[in-house]
């Protein structure tokens, strides 16, 4: 019964951690590139808006740095529930 106890909530972690990449990965991208784009668009980044920035690279950025997280997190949970490949 541990075993299952302990899958249970290895993939509890494991779906509250796609659950907050989500979340950024929306929020920045739709909401900041989209919806708040005219707020930010005072706001000057590399020769250009905050907003624009926000909806070309910006959110392209945000993604990998998302990408990156995941996994080490994920290494983390891994180690964390004894299922890691060492």
């Amino acid at each position: 019964m541990k075993i299952e106890t302990d899958g249970a909530a290895y993939w509890k972690a494991n779906m509250n951690l796609v659950k907050i990449s989500l979340i950024i990965w929306a929020l920045v991208s739709f909401g900041f590139g989209i919806l708040l784009r005219p707020l930010l668009s005072g706001v000057a980044v590399g020769g250009t808006d905050l907003g624009f920035w926000f909806a070309q690279q910006g959110s392209i950025l945000v993604f990998l740095v998302l990408i990156f997280f995941y996994a080490w997190r994920m290494n983390a949970l891994d180690k964390k529930f004894g299922c890691d490949e060492e």
